[in-house]
């Protein structure tokens, strides 16, 4: 048995990671010893020893199945003070409104201290995070949101500068930068932010609230959590659940971790993202659990204009050793995608119940620098999936989704409006229990997929498959058991790939090179 690495540390914690096949639990439990005595047994590949002192040193043990690893060492890491959240008025009782306090609280911080939120139930509006502190929830501890839009304050999306010559990006809602409500938890040109602990946020969305469109109009949706231009942000063992809409949104951020962490909303609630990247640099996922109405994990860059104006794609973007289930997407890229990805890494997750697996989603009108590419799909276990791998270059949804421009399947002229899907990966992944289409590619006629490589892949359908649309675009009719469908692809290379189950094997058109070995 291999030791850990060190995912991350708060000043009380430490984030461990086993980088061993597998996806999200061991098959065996296993023990953790700190300094040679026992602390805890577990499962999970990625997991948080807590109770720890600040600024410490720890030996770190390890025991499966009667057999040990060498030990390894880490370090909690320095905290100044502990501010309790009490100590400043929180009642905590689930009906007094506490922001005013948990905020004083915040503000009140100096540099390296904690903000602790003990157990109880604290009803909060929002609440803004500053550089160099730890917010930490306790077991028990719930930050309440009050669902109340007449309470919120309004972020404007866009603010000119004085001379004219720039302006101030402050909120965004679906890859535009327009006025949303303030999120229950906010940071903005921060840096060095801990929130961690094993307490809840509550987004207390409904359909009686953020979730019916009656309610909610036309200003975006509050989040759970945006950090917008923020570096070096660790969410760690948290709970987040019942979102207005996305739950976490970073946003033009770089070094970035959440681990260990839950993600809950119900399956038929709108727009539940749980992880959003956009326009981010140096992400890693690792150990959460995603049930949510929306996709689990989608990457983004940007509409038109925040693509075409700061061309900033996301990059970098490890996940690992999550769980996925319900939702539209396991992990996705797009559609609001106009700056393009590039280095996404997916390994050793496990997918259950989603409408589709890996998903790449773009459209005519991203624009040239919305280029897709670098992603890496490996060690993935997928259960009921419907369409375990999608990539859809008609994606229909917004205002001009189902135009004759973007639903065209003829061969059109390819301008700066045109987007590119490069190299994709695929290896080791099992796909059991599918219904719609094994791997479902559609790319553009004018613009085809350039390259994907599949190797060991297994996709077998459900018996009792049921019908529906792969992918979300103009004249997808619904199919059960289809095996490889492909349109517009430049090379697509299928080694060891096996269709079991499949009432259609292989439909393939306008593929230039394809190989199966």
């Amino acid at each position: 048995m291999n030791a850990p690495k060190i995912l991350g540390s708060t000043p009380r914690s430490l984030i461990l990671y086993f980088d061993e096949p597998g996806a999200d639990l061991f098959t065996q439990e296993y023990e953790i010893l700190v300094n040679g005595q026992p602390a805890l047994t577990t499962e999970k590949t990625v997991v948080t020893l807590r109770g720890l002192l600040p600024d410490t040193e720890y030996r770190l043990g390890f025991r499966r199945g009667g057999e040990s690893s060498s030990e390894t060492s880490a370090r909690t890491l320095y905290e100044f003070v502990t501010l309790n959240v009490r100590d400043f008025g929180a009642k905590g009782d689930g009906a007094s409104d506490d922001t005013a306090f948990i905020q004083a609280a915040i503000l009140t911080c100096p540099k390296d201290g904690r903000v602790l939120v003990p157990k109880g139930v604290y009803k909060i509006t929002n609440l803004f995070l500053k550089s160099d502190m730890t917010l930490e929830l306790s077991k028990g501890a719930v930050l309440s949101a009050i669902p109340d839009k007449t309470r919120l304050p309004l972020i404007p999306g866009r603010t000119e500068s004085f001379d004219e010559t720039s302006e101030y990006i402050s909120a965004s809602d679906e890859g535009s930068p327009l006025d949303c409500y303030a999120s229950v938890i906010t940071a903005v040109g921060a840096e060095n932010i801990r929130i961690c602990g094993e307490g809840i946020i509550d987004g207390c969305a409904d359909f009686d609230n953020w979730w019916d469109p009656e309610y909610r109009g036309t200003v975006g949706r509050p989040r759970m959590l945006f950090l917008n231009r923020c570096k070096g942000v660790y969410v760690s063992g948290i709970t987040l659940r019942n979102s207005p809409s996305w739950n976490v949104h970073p946003y033009f951020s770089e070094d970035l971790g959440f681990y260990g962490m839950k993600i809950e909303s119900p399956a038929n609630s709108h727009n539940t993202d749980g992880i959003n990247p956009e326009s981010c640099t140096g992400v890693e996922i690792a150990g959460v659990h995603f049930s949510v109405g929306d996709d689990c994990i989608a990457i983004k860059s940007g509409k038109m204009y925040m693509g075409r104006t700061y061309k900033t794609p996301s990059s970098g973007i490890y996940v690992h050793n999550c769980i996925m289930e319900n939702g539209h997407g396991g992990v996705t890229v797009g559609s609001e995608a106009a700056a393009g990805a590039d280095g996404i890494t997916v390994k050793n997750c496990r997918f259950v119940g989603t409408d589709r697996g890996l998903r790449i989603k773009t459209r005519r009108g991203r624009g040239k620098d919305s280029y897709i590419r670098g992603i890496s799909f490996e060690g993935v276990k997928m259960v009921g999936v419907k369409a375990p791998f999608v990539i859809n270059a008609f994606y229909y949804c917004g205002p001009d989704g189902k135009s004759e421009y973007v639903a065209s399947k003829d061969k059109l002229p390819s301008d700066e409006r045109t987007p590119r899907v490069g190299s994709i990966s695929v290896k080791n992944v099992s796909c059991t229990d599918c219904h719609y289409a094994g791997v479902y590619f559609y790319g553009l006629p004018e613009s085809p997929i350039e390259r994907v490589d599949m190797e060991n892949v297994l996709i077998s359908f459900a018996e009792d498959a049921k019908a529906g649309r792969a992918a979300m675009m103009s004249g997808c009719e619904p199919t059960a058991k289809l095996g490889i469908f492909i349109r517009n692809a430049e090379k697509v290379s299928l080694k060891n790939v096996k269709i079991c189950g499949a009432l259609t094997e292989e439909d393939i058109l306008g593929v230039d090179v394809f190989e199966r070995m």
